[in-house]
């Protein structure tokens, strides 16, 4: 069963990332496998992997949106 992260993805996107996988295995590992196992393993990588690089960019978002208002905030007069 499939943890919901809020993470969405398009259903065209998901299946430009399956094919993706399919074709990292068929290259890399010399693997053929098919629709299902590509789209599991995509699952994993949402529910365990992605909320650790969203939450890089929400944290690196805010360290840049803190250093621009200090600089909006030396143009005071």
């Amino acid at each position: 069963m499939r943890k919901d992260t809020g993470i969405k993805i398009s259903k065209e996107k998901r299946a430009e990332m399956v094919t993706a996988i399919k074709n990292y295995y068929l290259t890399e590992r010399d693997e053929d496998i098919g629709d299902l196992a590509a789209g599991l393993i995509l699952d994993f990588f949402i529910e365990k992997l992605a909320p650790e690089f969203y939450n890089q960019g929400v944290n690196d978002s805010y360290l840049y949106m803190e250093k621009m208002l200090e600089d909006l905030l030396s143009i005071q007069k």
